[in-house]
């Protein structure tokens, strides 16, 4: 009896075996992944891109009053984000410029200089408590990204982290793809 058992147990399993093994599609190619560039890779893409005229017109907006004004607020706190700081910020206002296409944020002030405090996409259920900000809230800002583009009058910066009288209102939950 007991060999009986095994002897079907045996063959059940060399069939489970069999069927698992014949489903299983091999990937045979190799992950390419794309190799850094190098500096001068870099410089010759660049010096390409801005004989484009897209790259001619950022060019020209950098150089424009209004662009001038926005990069000279980036400076202002690029210390900040390259150190992860604390940066204290008063709310001035709780929706984005008119067309913005950035998600969830606010308007804010650091230092005298307006900012767009920039979230993602409003789906995430992480938005919740930031939602309760008033216009004046003063919070503590970190952010690990300031930027800027032509469209917007104002230095956009990413949130990693909002508090608010000594409470966590977000932090970005760390990226879990590996990069």
């Amino acid at each position: 009896m007991k060999k009986g058992m095994f002897a079907l147990i045996l063959a059940l399993a060399v069939v489970v075996s069999g069927i698992v093994l014949a489903n299983h599609e091999t990937n045979d190619k190799p992950v390419k992944k794309p190799l850094p560039m190098t500096a001068a890779e870099k410089t010759a893409a660049m010096k390409t891109w801005e004989a484009t005229p897209d790259g001619i017109r950022f060019n020209n907006w950098k150089t424009s009053p209004a662009g001038q004004k926005v990069l000279t607020g980036a400076n202002k706190i690029r210390h900040h984000i390259n150190a992860s700081s604390n940066m204290e910020a008063v709310v001035t206002s709780l929706s984005l410029p008119p067309g913005s296409r950035l998600g969830f944020g606010v308007m804010v002030s650091i230092n005298g200089e307006e900012y767009i405090l920039s979230f993602g996409p409003e789906e995430n259920e992480a938005f919740k408590q930031l939602k309760e900000l008033k216009v004046n809230d003063k919070i503590l800002v970190k952010s690990h990204a300031v930027s800027y583009a032509p469209k917007y009058a104002y230095p956009i910066i990413t949130g990693n982290y909002v508090e608010r009288d000594h409470k966590v209102l977000y932090k970005r939950a760390p990226k879990t793809d590996g990069c």
